[in-house]
């Protein structure tokens, strides 16, 4: 189960998540995302991952994504910080490989 909660602070709007973000559940905070930007498009978004439990490979694709679309993600717990910076560390480019594995010189 999944619960996705709008809180909007000032400029920003947060997605509270909490639950696990998998299976069906991912399709529902792409749409969430996608309905809050196309409402607000000049609003900042967080996504509160705090009280999230699992986050399946679908659910860490769409954090990625959002992440390479602008939103900031955020986290307190051990698991949940370590998969932040996993998806932070991508930095995927046009090659599709990690800035770490183009050759030198190349670039995004």
């Amino acid at each position: 189960m999944l619960r996705i909660t709008r809180v909007e602070q000032g400029a920003t709007l947060h997605l509270r998540i909490e639950g696990k973000l998998a299976g069906a559940w991912v399709t529902e905070l792409e749409q969430a995302w996608r309905e809050s930007a196309a409402r607000s498009p000049h609003q900042g978004l967080v996504v509160d991952l705090t009280a999230t439990e699992f986050v399946d490979l679908a659910g860490k694709y769409l954090l990625a994504l959002m992440h390479q679309k602008g939103v900031k993600l955020a986290a307190g717990t051990p698991y949940m910080n370590a998969l932040i910076e996993e998806i932070t560390a991508m930095d995927v480019g046009v090659e599709g490989r990690p800035a770490s594995q183009r050759p030198q010189g190349a670039r995004s």
